[in-house]
């Protein structure tokens, strides 16, 4: 997660100090108009620059996921860069607005305004920006609007997936109106700053990305059709288990990685994480999804065998690869999907490390507690089983009382996040290096 921030981190500061070098946000002289129009332009440069890279992420870059740590980490920047222009927005908008407001109550003069340049000293360049900085106004002002109330119904977690989807096109669309406010209205002298080529750049790189969305080219080299082959229910645990023969074209995937997969054109595609080792040759993939929403309570009705699936992918880093020969895995609930397509992996590889695997979960019925031996077993995995209504939840204390060497150990861990949050924070505090604790994030929202 550190990556992540670091990389927040770095975008606004980065921003601000390209901004610095072509102006300031403290002008000389210090009068209300000048201050009002650099800070304008500042957020609004800001906003559009942390927009178009929300909006480059969005894609699914590859070359991007290994130093963000995974797509996971990738998508939640994303997230962030959302909020973080929404602000901005807020911010640009507000400085916009607050003048007139003052004026209209009596509590700030009218500034005396000098009549705009003519044709030939704005020049033809000039001249074209300027005849259309109205609808450039206008058009900004309401994209605003819908912006601000499509990232708030983004963030909502109730907000069923397919509309979650439908709300991030909606983005796309108003992103494309306000590159169009954003180039009007930013002043044509910083176009040739290091400010403005750098949100130049990104804004070309942002429209490119949107239209990619908008065709729904995203990811379109890394499909593969399937067809269902087996479809296995727990009803106890609400878990579906679906294998699928993959057609020619997957290039292969590692334990612990994650592909996006439609059932439905309709609904659209949907991140699940593979529970299968991969093995050249036998083209199939196995995936467990667990009823948490109305659309994967209602996969076991809707989905039979011989059905046509398309699978995007793979992506991901939670691959537990490093240098540790200590390992300790931690699953909670569905959450165990990963491990299960390691130890299917390893079953098949020779290996010397230690693993101890953690699954602590809410409901486990016999025939999938049987399997899940059955594949530790296979792997030379030492298996922890805790139901909830019998051990509790597991917790940094009781891990550390039952793995004495859990300090040399690396943790992987996948379940829902306050539980992986506390994990962290307890061995963390405990001497465990953070960078010894890997979590994949659970909900890409």
């Amino acid at each position: 997660m550190k990556n992540i921030h670091y990389a927040l981190i770095a975008i606004l500061v980065g921003l601000t100090g390209l901004w610095m070098l072509s102006g300031s946000l403290l002008p000389e002289p210090m009068v209300f108009g000048k201050i009002r129009h650099e800070w304008m332009q500042y957020t609004g440069v800001i906003g559009i620059c942390v927009m178009s890279i929300a909006m480059v992420l969005a894609t699914r870059p590859r070359w991007l996921e290994a130093p963000l740590g995974g797509l996971d980490k990738g998508y939640r920047l994303h997230k962030w860069l959302g909020i973080a222009g929404l602000a901005t927005a807020v911010a640009h908008w507000l400085w916009s607005q607050v003048p007139h407001w003052l004026i209209d109550l009596g509590l700030m003069q009218r500034p005396d305004r000098r009549g705009p340049p003519d044709s030939e000293a704005l020049g033809q360049i000039g001249q074209f920006f300027r005849d259309l900085r109205e609808p450039a106004e206008f058009l900004g002002e309401w994209a605003f609007y819908a912006i601000a109330v499509l990232i708030v119904l983004a963030l909502a977690t109730r907000v069923p997936y397919r509309w979650f989807a439908k709300v991030h096109s909606w983005l796309t669309i108003t992103y494309l109106v306000l590159v169009f406010h954003s180039v009007v209205l930013m002043d044509l002298s910083d176009w040739t700053q290091p400010i403005g080529i750098v949100t130049g750049g990104l804004m070309a790189a942002g429209v490119i990305s949107a239209l990619l969305v908008l065709l729904k080219r995203v990811g379109r080299h890394s499909q593969v059709d399937g067809t269902i082959e087996t479809l296995h229910h727990y009803p106890h645990m609400r878990v579906l288990e679906t294998s699928i023969r993959l057609e020619p074209g997957w290039k292969g995937h590692k334990a612990g990685q994650f592909a996006f997969v439609t059932f439905d054109e309709k609904e659209g595609a949907h991140p699940f994480t593979i529970g299968s080792a991969w093995e050249a040759g036998c083209e199939k993939i196995t995936f467990y999804t667990k009823a948490l929403g109305d659309y994967t309570r209602l996969l076991p009705e809707r989905l039979k065998e011989g059905d046509k699936v398309k699978i995007e992918g793979p992506y991901g880093c939670f691959i537990f690869e490093d240098q540790q020969k200590r390992q300790i895995w931690i699953g909670g609930g569905i959450g165990i999907a990963p491990f299960i397509a390691r130890m299917k992996q390893l079953a098949l590889e020779p290996h010397d490390q230690v693993i101890d695997l953690f699954h602590s979960t809410a409901n486990l019925d016999d025939e999938a507690l049987q399997r899940l031996k059955a594949d530790a077993e296979a792997a030379n995995i030492r298996l922890h089983v805790l139901l909830d209504s019998r051990d509790g939840l597991l917790s940094g204390e009781k891990l550390r009382m039952k793995i004495p060497d859990w300090d040399t150990a690396s943790v992987w861990f996948c379940g829902p996040a306050p539980f992986g949050k506390a994990l962290a924070k307890d061995l963390t505090t405990h001497g465990l290096a953070s960078n010894r604790f890997h979590q994949e994030l659970f909900n890409l929202r």
